[in-house]
């Protein structure tokens, strides 16, 4: 993973708002509407290096495809494994149940995303590699295009975890043997991302936003054994792809809901620096987790983590001051050292295609307010 000696690098969680006409052909391919597949393929190879080229014209340092050609950062798997078909039951958010009106107005909003979550009803396996090779083409071909190169880049990848989290199981005897049956399909993605010179980035909200999702009935201590599970089970995933080529991230849930029911970062923290990867990602600007950055200073931080803090909230369109983003990043790179923070969002800005809360022109914006913190934090601690 690019590290600097000499500034604050900056980069983001993946997903950014989609043009139009690329959530329109993406909501058609997803639901098995006629079109052209030779425009859609020749709309996506452009919107990627468009995507791309933003992106450097931004000053973020490490990269990826905005991931343009996904409708979901945790339902893409649908092209690429076997064993689902039909739908998967209503995501409940348990914060949102003591507020059923706000619940109410937030599902009708839901019910117009244009996205599929079929549920687990047969054997999960890999039986196409073509997409995943198709977007690795694809950010290389943006990536030269730039004038960047591919060490600073990276590519996201669903958890075995967060995929179950959002794709009902039918079919496994256990959640266990899902999850591990999810592991052993998304092994290969895994390392061939990793294989293609990229970063490798797991999103994994099941370690966070789980808890109050599929886990509310848990109490916080079986929670946390069952997140233990999910990062054996993540790990076993990553047997060959080294530490230094992943980041993972975790967050609560990239919505504009109370959180009042979110589980703490200082309970699930040596969960989470259990996982393989070398990078962690995690939200640490919204108004429910921006007080967190303490919880690195009672912790001995492994020596080979770096840490991704969120420094600009990925749900509200409030531009960050660039002297708080720079005030954020320096609160860790004062605990954990310099040289082991890259300042980033919260969480992506959109999350599902054609979804956004933030409106596209102010993500942008706000990703130059989080460049321009960077530079300054970079002045106060060199």
């Amino acid at each position: 993973m690019r590290t600097s000696t000499e500034r604050i690098l900056t980069t983001h969680v993946g997903s950014l708002p989609r043009p139009a006409d690329v959530a329109e052909l993406l909501a058609a391919k997803e639901f098995g509407k006629n079109y052209d597949t030779d425009t859609f393929e020749t709309r996506m190879d452009s919107a990627v290096a468009e995507s791309v080229t933003e992106q450097r014209a931004i000053g973020l340092d490490v990269i990826n495809d905005g991931e343009i050609t996904k409708t979901g950062y945790a339902t893409y798997i649908q092209d690429r494994l076997s064993g689902f078909s039909g739908d998967s039951s209503s995501v409940l958010f348990d914060d949102l149940t003591d507020f059923p009106d706000y619940r109410h107005r937030m599902g009708q909003a839901a019910r117009a995303r244009r996205l599929r979550r079929p549920k687990c009803t047969g054997p999960v396996a890999l039986i196409d590699r073509a997409p995943i090779l198709r977007d690795i083409a694809r950010l290389r071909a943006g990536i030269t295009e730039a004038g960047a190169c591919t060490a600073e880049a990276f590519m996201n990848a669903a958890s075995p975890g967060v995929i179950a989290v959002f794709q009902d199981n039918e079919h496994y005897e256990s959640d266990d043997a899902y999850v591990g049956a999810l592991a052993a399909a998304m092994t290969e993605e895994y390392e061939t991302i990793a294989g293609a010179g990229l970063v490798l980035q797991l999103d994994c909200p099941d370690l966070a936003m789980g808890r109050h999702v599929k886990f509310r009935d848990l109490s916080e201590d079986a929670f946390v054994r069952r997140a233990e599970q999910l990062v054996e089970a993540l790990n076993v995933a990553l047997g060959n792809v080294p530490a230094e080529k992943v980041r993972m991230h975790i967050c609560w849930g990239n919505y504009e809901g109370p959180h009042h029911k979110d589980i703490g970062l200082a309970r699930i923290i040596d969960v989470v620096l259990r996982a393989k990867p070398q990078g962690l990602s995690f939200e640490a600007a919204n108004p429910r987790h921006a007080h967190e950055w303490r919880v690195f200073a009672d912790i001995d931080l492994p020596d080979d983590k770096v840490l991704i803090p969120g420094v600009v909230d990925s749900t509200t369109n409030y531009v960050e001051h660039p002297e708080l983003v720079a005030e954020r990043i320096c609160r860790f790179a004062n605990i954990v050292g310099r040289e082991r923070v890259i300042a980033s969002a919260d969480c992506g800005f959109a999350t599902f295609a054609g979804i956004s809360k933030v409106d596209p022109a102010i993500a942008r914006l706000k990703l130059k307010s989080l460049v321009v913190g960077a530079e300054i934090a970079s002045t106060q601690l060199w």
